[in-house]
């Protein structure tokens, strides 16, 4: 059986090598990277507004004016 030529999307150059390590940087704490991918507030103050302009509705239709 003929061998398959090595096609430009194959990896099997680099798939064997050796993980870069950083001489020059320690590696990152785990809680500091996990730090990285943990969600966030995007809009900081959304729930408050949200939460204003439910109770801004329920008054409007209730009658209630506190």
């Amino acid at each position: 059986m003929a061998e398959q030529p090595v096609k430009p999307d194959d990896y099997s150059d680099i798939i064997d090598l050796p993980h870069h390590r950083s001489a020059r940087h320690a590696p990152m704490e785990r809680s500091k990277r996990a730090a990285q991918f943990a969600p966030f507030a995007a809009l900081s103050g959304y729930e408050e507004v949200i939460a204003a302009a439910i109770k801004r509705h329920e008054q409007q239709t209730t009658g209630d004016t506190d």
